[in-house]
């Protein structure tokens, strides 16, 4: 069977962010020679949705649909399924498998924690007790969407020594960055981290910016640091190989999706000679989506 990988970016109206996109694709390609991997994007760009998969269905007798995307918004949700079904029934003796997306979990948890390792050293490792955290997202009127951000908030408080860590959005829903700030330098925050939740470049990363250089004006008293987006982090490379993966069948690397499998509950059971109960802690499951 031929298989075509089609990996699905936002698409963004400031070209640098899919001309990223472009880069990491051949990154990509570069990491797996043999697999036949393209590129497509939701909106403002040239190759969209319903020619990406027809590009695809063109190449191969099976598409894997893999979404470049973080959250599950609408996107997700309803825009890509919506076409997908369409491509299936304009080619209906090609396979199309739609993996999930990037998700909230552990290899996300570890690029913010080394964007706020670079952050804190930006402001030459300040007190984290002193130092604040806004973890910033896109937003959206998905509130799932909007809780992952949430989540991965409090997963960098279990496993940090920083007290005071907000999230802010920079659009669709509150709160905003400004109020954010405001709301840590009354509890007498020194020194503020902005980690952008984000993958590429694109327009609000350029508001971001600008915003990080306002308030730098705004608040003289306090020293900001602004983190980078995951894009091109190794973290990101290695999901989508998980996702492929799990598509193509390959049990020996869907593997490496449990989050059980280095946890530090399995290693405390195994440690107590203790067997090792699933219904104690979350997952991140990620079965394959049919729409």
């Amino acid at each position: 069977m031929s298989d075509t990988i089609l990996l699905v970016g936002h698409g963004s109206r400031h070209l640098a962010g899919n001309t990223e996109i472009e880069a990491f694709t051949n990154q990509w390609r570069e990491r797996h020679p043999q697999w036949n991997i393209e590129v497509c994007f939701i909106e403002f760009a040239d190759v969209l949705l319903d020619a990406g998969f027809d590009n695809a269905a063109k190449k191969a007798s099976r598409v894997i649909v893999v979404p470049l995307i973080l959250n599950a918004a609408g996107h997700v949700k309803m825009e890509i399924p919506a076409h997908l079904t369409e491509a299936r029934k304009r080619h209906p003796e090609v396979e199309f498998i739609f993996t999930p997306h990037l998700g909230a979990g552990d290899p996300v948890l570890s690029i913010i924690k080394r964007e706020l390792r670079e952050a804190m050293l930006q402001l030459d490792v300040p007190d984290p007790k002193t130092s604040g955290i806004i973890l910033l997202g896109r937003g959206s009127s998905d509130r799932v969407a909007n809780g992952e951000v949430a989540k991965m908030a409090r997963w960098l408080y279990e496993e940090s020594e920083h007290d005071q860590i907000d999230i802010a959005f920079t659009g669709i829903t509150h709160p905003r960055l400004e109020s954010a700030v405001q709301k840590q330098v009354r509890l007498g925050i020194t020194q503020i981290m902005i980690l952008p939740y984000y993958l590429f470049d694109g327009t609000l990363i350029e508001r971001i910016k600008r915003q990080h250089e306002n308030l730098q004006k705004q608040y003289p008293q306090i020293r900001f640091a602004l983190g980078n987006y995951f894009g091109f982090s190794n973290e990101i490379f290695q999901l989508l190989d998980q996702r492929v993966a799990a598509a193509m069948g390959d049990e020996q690397n869907v593997s490496g999706m449990m989050e059980c499998d280095g946890c530090k509950y399995r290693e405390l059971a195994e440690e107590h000679g203790h067997g090792h109960n699933h219904l104690d802690h979350d997952h991140e499951s990620a079965p394959m989506h049919q729409h």
